[in-house]
């Protein structure tokens, strides 16, 4: 009798492992749904063979600011103040431009303390994964309505909440935001092949992610539920992402798929699920987020892409070398360009 050796743990085109990309374990609630997220993060950064030690994990306060922990463990970190990661994402994105920077933060620490940093990230394009855990309550001080939060809504205790929502898909398209996606934690295809894609994207991505607290906001009067969103998905489109090294090994499907190029060689198609959809036309995206509203669905997909906008390092002109690397020569120039300087100023 025979048995067959067990067989090696795939690798992907670095030879790591999936579990290379792994981190600490989480201390989150049982079945919160940032865990799920977290392992989407961890698939699609082993797919795309992203090294470790060129990755920034960036994050706030709250329950969805603990998950950079759980993934990537070779990576560097910074845990900010509430609210403030997205001008610590500004200044790791100016400093070295070398970097992929990955921020997880909630709709608590987005969209109220740290609106005032987040809308002047998205307006200056900054290169960063930014995903947003979105459950609708600020899960560390007991479950209290979110800015996110709809109207309508419940908490267990029974309170309504009358206050109308802030949007953050339709706040970034109306700041410029060139990758601009949502997606629900129950989701685990339509979100990967989301990652990916944002991953490829050279600016700023923002993607809004519907993921349930099973402590204060998982019963059946909560929009935010995961029963819920899984009744009122709504997606727009089937995605399907080629990143630049395979592009030219697989054959995108023709007919009804429309494709979109990244600067790198990447590419997404989209391929229509229920409506013709069109992810390149902003004033179509802003409408139909406002329609799916107002039929209290949430709409999902990739809901605006533009891969060519400029990013920060257009309009501040950045040197290709990490800040800290520079000799001192190049970072304090000396009087004489000081004097050049006040000249230009006369």
């Amino acid at each position: 009798m025979t048995t067959a050796a067990p067989s090696a743990p795939a690798t992907n085109r670095l030879g790591l492992t999936k579990q290379d990309y792994v981190g600490s374990k989480s201390t989150l609630c049982p079945g919160c749904g940032h865990d799920a997220i977290t392992a989407q993060i961890i698939a699609a950064a082993w797919e795309m063979g992203l090294e470790g030690s060129k990755v920034t994990k960036l994050s706030g306060i709250g329950c969805s600011s603990k998950s950079p922990a759980y993934f990537l463990n070779q990576s560097w970190g910074f845990n900010s103040v509430h609210g403030r990661a997205a001008a610590i994402a500004t200044g790791t994105a100016l400093a070295n431009k070398t970097l992929k920077n990955i921020l997880v933060s909630g709709d608590g620490d987005s969209m109220s303390i740290g609106m005032g940093q987040l809308v002047h990230l998205i307006r200056r394009n900054v290169p960063v994964v930014y995903i947003l855990e979105d459950n609708g309550v600020y899960g560390l001080t007991k479950g209290q309505f979110s800015a996110t939060a709809d109207v309508g809504s419940t908490l267990k205790h029974g309170d309504v909440n009358e206050i109308p929502p802030i949007d953050p898909c339709s706040l970034a398209i109306e700041l410029g935001c060139g990758f601009v996606a949502r997606s629900f934690s129950g989701n685990p295809k339509q979100l990967n092949a989301i990652l990916k894609a944002a991953m490829a994207h050279t600016g700023c991505a923002i993607i809004d992610v519907i993921s349930p607290c099973v402590t204060f906001n998982n019963h059946d009067s909560s929009t935010k539920s995961y029963k819920n969103a899984k009744d009122h998905d709504y997606p727009v489109h089937d995605l399907g992402f080629v990143q630049y090294n395979e592009v030219e090994e697989v054959e995108i499907r023709a007919g009804d798929a429309r494709e979109v190029a990244f600067p790198d060689g990447s590419v997404v198609s989209f391929r229509a699920v229920k409506d013709d959809y069109d992810p390149t036309n902003k004033l179509a995206a802003m409408q139909a987020i406002h329609a799916s509203k107002a039929k209290q669905e949430f709409l999902t997909g990739i809901l605006y892409l533009d891969p060519q906008a400029p990013t920060i390092h257009h309009f501040c002109p950045t040197v290709d070398e990490p800040l800290a690397t520079l000799p001192q020569a190049r970072t304090q120039p000396g009087p004489e360009a000081l004097e050049r300087i006040m000249q230009g100023l006369m």
